[in-house]
């Protein structure tokens, strides 16, 4: 069915119930400066206020957004951005977008003004929904962008390029539009990419919405009385697809505005949540502040989170046992998944696995998954191949794209792009990956974008950038440059530079050295990795 029935089904049901929470607690200042990767995830506004909705007001938010649409025109089958921070409005927006018969393009918000422009002509969107946080960004490219585009903007103040999203629902009404939906119609892009640069519009089906609520609803139990805090953005397919079991069960979940272990314990606390989705450095930053003694579990009214589930990045087995220490109750999970199978949970340990910690798990609810060399041929138990999965979550296609499209998939199989093995009790573990992309904190980071802008830079004559690992996020970003001969460079000249970057595409390890390529030109990473990586490796563990 569409993803949309189960809001009105919800509506029906559970009308007066809350169904949403924004919660903007309080940061202070002293706070920022130690989370700087997470600045953007940060609480928006110098004061703490909190924000709910009923599945009732919901739904009508959302038919209002639909009927608002189709008056100016959108029909079935248009595209419809929506670039916001997490908000009460957010969901609403999406779903009045899905109930017209369009497609949702939810936009990363780090997007900076080229790759707004560039996502924007690559899906071919007709209308672009922006909050507050994007005017600078909006306005700098408005004349390109608003051509044969309509630019709805939702907050105070609505810039003069743009029309009010206020003003334009006000009066719009509250029933649902009467436009037909099957599960084969189009619903959402979502973007990816490799290591080439800009990304690739990913497009799903109603199907695959459905298919992920259904799953998500089944993978961790989710009931009636649950209640899920979700803390990554929305326009990330991890986020709003775990969020999906709340839309199937009927039941609460919590949007925070803040990453911090005193603001996630707190707000587990005062909301009474029981399931919690976490990246590894907001895990492992709870366990430190735990370690520390700057935070203790009695302050915090807690017996009721009977879950904590990890993915977007591998998860060390030793976090997870000394998570286990501090909260042995806890159910857990680690979901893996790409934008192209509906984010999370294609592959899955399973709460009842958790002796297999380290593992990617077993393929998810109505998934199949197999493992495979580079004629497509399963390879035997043990061995390394390529991850290929297959079920009702599989993207149609990447948008005006068939090139692509075919590069990855084969008579309905997935191909990740991901190496893997499979063990003797038929569990997938990832042991590498095809393509080059950095994972720091949930993150995917593209080494080529960020060697192009130092190669601008005149003393330096080749650049690799890599993901080194680290405790925290997984992985970081390490830039190995070779300068001219003649020349001297010093790190701080480097981050200079690159304070024209986005501040999580910025270097965060500088190494001077020599750039080694092969005989046809390309950089060997591989033992960039193996050297540098090792060497870190080391350092953090003799640090401790």
């Amino acid at each position: 069915m569409p993803v949309t029935d189960l809001l009105e089904r919800n509506h029906k049901l559970y009308g007066d119930e809350v169904a949403l929470v924004e919660l903007n607690p309080l940061m202070p200042e002293t706070k920022r400066t130690t989370w700087k990767e997470y600045d953007l995830m940060q609480p928006t506004e110098n004061r703490a206020y909190r924000r709910e909705i009923t599945w009732a007001v919901f739904d009508e938010k959302a038919n209002r957004v639909a009927n608002m649409l189709l008056d100016r025109g959108i029909k079935k089958g248009d595209r419809v951005a929506i670039l916001m921070f997490n908000c009460l409005e957010w969901l609403p927006i999406y779903f009045g977008i899905l109930k017209t018969g369009a497609i949702a393009v939810p936009f990363n918000f780090r997007f900076d003004t080229d790759e707004i422009m560039y996502c924007a002509n690559l899906a071919e969107i007709h209308v672009l929904i922006f909050g507050p946080e994007f005017i600078g960004r909006i306005e700098s490219c408005a004349d390109k962008l608003s051509k044969g585009r309509l630019l709805i903007y939702v907050g105070d103040g609505c810039p003069s390029f743009a029309e009010s999203y206020h003003a334009l629902v006000a009066d719009c009404s509250s029933n649902a539009p009467l436009i037909r939906l099957e599960e084969e119609d189009d619903a959402a892009i979502y973007f990816s990419s490799g290591t080439t640069g800009f990304p690739k519009a990913i497009l799903h089906n109603h199907q695959s919405l459905s298919q992920a609520a259904a799953m998500e609803q089944k993978h961790h139990l989710t009931g009636r009385e649950d209640n899920f805090l979700c803390i990554p953005p929305l326009y990330h397919t991890g986020a709003k697809f775990h969020w999906m079991g709340s839309l199937c069960a009927g039941s609460k979940a919590v949007l925070l505005k803040g990453t911090t272990p005193e603001i996630i314990l707190d707000a587990i606390s005062k909301e009474k949540c029981t399931i919690v989705w976490l990246l590894v450095p907001w895990a492992q930053d709870i366990l430190d502040a735990l370690d520390r003694g700057d935070i203790k579990l009695e302050d915090y009214e807690l017996d009721q989170w009977r879950m904590m589930h990890i993915g977007a990045q591998p998860v060390p087995p030793s976090m997870i046992k000394h998570w286990k220490e501090y909260f042995p109750h806890h159910l857990y999970d680690t979901n893996y998944g790409l934008s192209e199978s509906t984010g999370p949970g294609c592959v899955h340990l399973g709460v009842e696995n958790i002796h297999k910690v380290g593992a990617i798990g077993v393929p998810g609810y109505g998934w199949k998954a197999k493992i495979v060399d580079e004629n497509g041929v399963e390879v035997p138990q043990g061995e390394v191949g390529e991850l290929i999965v297959k079920g009702p979550g599989v993207m149609t296609c990447y948008y005006n794209d068939p090139e692509a499209t075919a590069a990855v998939l084969k008579e309905g199989w997935l191909y990740t792009g991901d190496m893997a093995r499979l063990d003797e009790d038929g569990f997938i573990f990832l042991v590498d990956r095809k393509k080059d992309v950095i994972v720091s904190g949930g993150e995917n980071i593209y080494p080529v974008q960020i060697e192009d802008f130092l190669r601008q830079y005149d003393k330096i004559k080749d650049v690799a950038v890599i993901g080194l690992p680290d405790k925290r996020l997984g992985e970081i970003t390490g830039a190995i440059i070779s300068i001219k001969d003649g020349m001297e460079c010093t790190r701080e000249e480097i981050d200079e530079f690159c304070t024209g970057l986005p501040r999580y595409k910025r270097p965060k390890e500088v190494i001077f050295a020599e750039v080694p390529r092969n005989a046809t030109g390309k950089i060997e990473k591989p033992a960039l990795r193996k050297k540098y990586g090792a060497d870190r490796l080391v350092e953090q563990q003799n640090k401790g």
